[in-house]
Order: C-alpha cells, then structure tokens, then sequence
C-alpha cells in the first residue's frame, strides 16, 4: 500500500474576511476532491483572511498511481485564478517503510 499527500501554500486575491476566504477554498477544495478522487481539507492558516493551507492525501496499491493524483491536483490549483501557488510539498510512503 502507498500514501501521498501534498501540501499546497496558497495566497489568495482580494480577500478580507474569512467569510470571503471560505467563498474561495469550498469551491476549491470540492473541485479537488472530485477531480482527484482523494481527501482535501484546509490544513493550516485558518485564521489568516489571504493566505491558507490546503492538504491532499491518497492510499492506492501503486506508487505510480499515487503520484500520478498528486500532480493532478497540482494541477487543479494552479488552474484556479483565485489563488496563487506559492509552494508545494510532498510525501509519499510505502506500507512496509
């Protein structure tokens, strides 16, 4: 069994309330679920209005297929006008590590 996750830090356009800041990460963070296939929450920077953290996690039997997810959901954020990738990170593990 494999795991990935990648971690995306994100600044996000005119935003200045946190109000403002969930009308942009709810869409995202479903668009990422349902084209990925995977689990995608807020991770981190809850509390800041523009800047956020947005994690992507996938268990599957290969490790090909895991990394194949996490550059398409690399992909789908950096499609997203909204925000801006300021940087990624990521892990990926086998079951016998």
């Amino acid at each position: 069994m494999w795991i990935g996750w990648i971690e995306f830090d994100l600044l996000l356009g005119d935003v200045h309330s946190l109000k403002e800041k969930r009308s942009i990460l709810r869409p995202l963070i479903a668009d990422l679920r349902r084209r990925t296939e995977s689990a995608a929450a807020e991770v981190g920077e809850h509390d800041l209005h523009r800047r956020a953290e947005v994690g992507v996690a996938v268990v599957a039997s290969g490790s090909s297929h895991v990394r194949d997810v996490l550059d398409r959901a690399e992909r789908v954020v950096a499609d997203h006008p909204e925000v801006t990738l300021l940087s990624t990170r990521r892990g990926l593990h086998s079951s016998e590590d």
